[in-house]
């Protein structure tokens, strides 16, 4: 059975994204987020956060270093990553999510226009191959698409 590392979040990021370098020169772009999650507590609901340690590197954290602002809503795909060190005599660790997919939600804090969505960012070793898959077709054979005859029947 194969191993499956996988994480989707959507969440606000909890400060502004911080840009360094490696010492090779390599991005690295590091920002945190929270989720929430809603559980039923007596008879209220109740929200409580999660917070997620997101890493982002090479030239998609250049890119969007700038547009990762306090605030902002940001759907996540991404890997957990363990760190694993030692400080004075003790082991440490840390989980982290590596980012393969960002994709910047909502309109931007302040009212500041525009929707800021539609970007999606990849991380090395991930190319979108959709260009290259085959069209879906239909059950009857035909291309699926915008134009698959129930526009007609919709009221609206």
């Amino acid at each position: 059975m194969a191993d499956l590392n996988h994480v989707v979040l959507i969440g606000r990021l909890t400060r502004d994204a911080e840009l360094k370098y490696t010492a090779s020169g390599q991005a690295v772009c590091k920002f945190s987020i929270a989720v929430n999650r809603r559980r039923k507590s007596g008879d209220q609901w109740v929200d409580e956060a999660n917070f997620f340690d997101i890493v982002l590197w090479g030239r998609q954290g250049e890119s969007l270093n700038q547009y990762l602002v306090k605030g902002k809503p940001v759907a996540i795909d991404g890997e957990l990553r363990q760190d694993r060190w030692e400080q004075d005599g003790q082991n440490r660790s840390k989980v982290e999510i590596v980012a393969n997919n960002i994709q910047l939600l909502g309109g931007s804090p302040g009212g500041g226009g525009g929707n800021g969505g539609g970007y999606e960012s990849r991380s090395s070793g991930y190319q979108d191959r959709r260009g290259d898959a085959p069209q879906e077709r239909g059950p009857s054979g035909q291309d699926g698409g915008a134009d698959d005859g129930f526009a007609d029947d919709i009221p609206f």
